[in-house]
């Protein structure tokens, strides 16, 4: 586990729904302190606003995949950010999404 100002650089299904879901934020919310591609900070934007959402209010899980599908849709939109370590949150970020998908996460 990484302390508070690190997000984990790869999701884990190990971990409750709700801690991913922090994660996918942690690393979308990075990308915005980065100075990425104008094109690549529209997406990640609107992604992190939706991921801030779905991590911070209690939703139920059909919601939960809803949004995180939607974030891996604006996600594809981003080949690249100009920047490398945003590149890295941007993989993690769309890693979590598949996670979040296809896991049982118990509840």
């Amino acid at each position: 586990m990484t302390d508070d100002t690190t997000p984990q650089r790869v999701p884990d299904p190990d971990e409750p729904l709700e801690a991913n879901l922090e994660y996918l934020h942690r690393h979308l919310a990075a990308t915005a302190e980065l100075p990425v591609d104008r094109d690549a900070s529209r997406w990640l934007g609107e992604a992190d606003a939706i991921a801030r959402d779905v991590a911070t209010t209690d939703l139920e899980r059909s919601v939960v995949d809803e949004r995180v599908g939607k974030i891996e849709t604006l996600l594809a939109e981003v080949d690249e950010t100009g920047h490398e370590e945003a590149d890295e949150h941007l993989e993690a970020a769309r890693q979590i999404c598949v996670t979040v998908q296809n896991s049982d996460f118990d509840a």
